[in-house]
């Protein structure tokens, strides 16, 4: 994916309609030292830093439910990267005033774009949401400069960070059944004795061919709690004591009433199909 972003930001640098001394350019990723020597004019973006972007970090799993199934996929991790880009002019007269221009130019492409265009984005990065965010030359770049060039081993060079954030998936998705029973219990401080139990029940309602209904009307009928199914059939319905109660559920016509012990039995749960 990586890779995938740095072609990303080369295909930014190369889109038609730029200045010519840009497209003219070629733009390679190689460390800007002393012993770099390109064959023609160069833009280098240098990928010096990799780190989690803890300020897009996102705690919320996302949630899909199939049928009786749960899939639970763990948020991807938000990776920065961050490239140092320079220019390097071949031929000509006054290859540092080349460079310089040629700097500006990139600069200007590079922060036109709070967001990477989706029409940019290489293999990999492809469809991801939400969109990549991009930093150019942001005072947080290189925090000492000098110190940076010297680890190179080469004279400082005129230069400037941009830095793009990724969605990295690290984590396989996860299957396990919906919760069809939750369980809160009460009691008053320091007397176990006045402890009860209530319950909460969930389930879901179909057609007969096992698709979801929804918004049919599901009854508890002897506290007489009701609830309306979602897109996706689903229901909950509390807070209730422990007990055998009737199930009723009404879709326009079609009507169907069934007995359910709460909290379920081992094997059992809410789910109600209309035939």
């Amino acid at each position: 994916m990586i890779r995938d972003l740095s072609r990303t930001l080369r295909a930014l640098l190369i889109q038609p309609g730029l200045p010519p001394e840009l497209t003219n350019a070629q733009v390679v990723f190689d460390p800007p030292s002393d012993t770099f020597r390109p064959a023609q004019t160069s833009v280098d973006l240098f990928l010096y830093n990799i780190r989690e972007n803890v300020e897009l970090r996102n705690p919320e799993p996302i949630v899909s439910r199939n049928g009786s199934q749960a899939t639970i996929q763990r948020p991807a991790l938000r990776v920065e990267c961050s490239y140092l880009v320079t220019a390097w002019a071949v031929g000509g007269t006054e290859q540092a005033l080349q460079e310089h221009r040629l700097l500006s130019q990139a600069l200007q492409v590079l922060s036109r774009y709070p967001t990477i265009p989706a029409s940019f984005l290489q293999d990999s990065l492809v469809g991801q949401d939400p969109p990549l965010p991009m930093l150019t030359a942001q005072t947080d770049g290189l925090k000492n400069p000098a110190e940076f060039w010297t680890a190179l081993g080469t004279r400082l060079r005129p230069s400037f960070s941009v830095a793009a954030t990724i969605s990295m998936s690290v984590f396989p998705p996860e299957t396990a059944p919906l919760v069809i029973t939750s369980e809160v219990q009460l009691e008053q401080l320091g007397a176990p004795a006045t402890q009860v139990a209530l319950f909460r029940i969930g389930g879901r309602v179909t057609d007969a061919g096992g698709s979801p209904v929804a918004g049919a009307t599901v009854t508890l009928v002897e506290p007489g709690l009701a609830q309306v199914t979602d897109a996706d059939g689903q229901f909950t319905i509390g807070t209730i004591s422990a007990g055998t109660y009737t199930l009723r559920v009404a879709a326009g016509a079609t009507v169907k009433q069934v007995s359910v012990n709460v909290p379920a039995t081992a094997g059992s749960n809410y789910n109600v199909q209309l035939t």
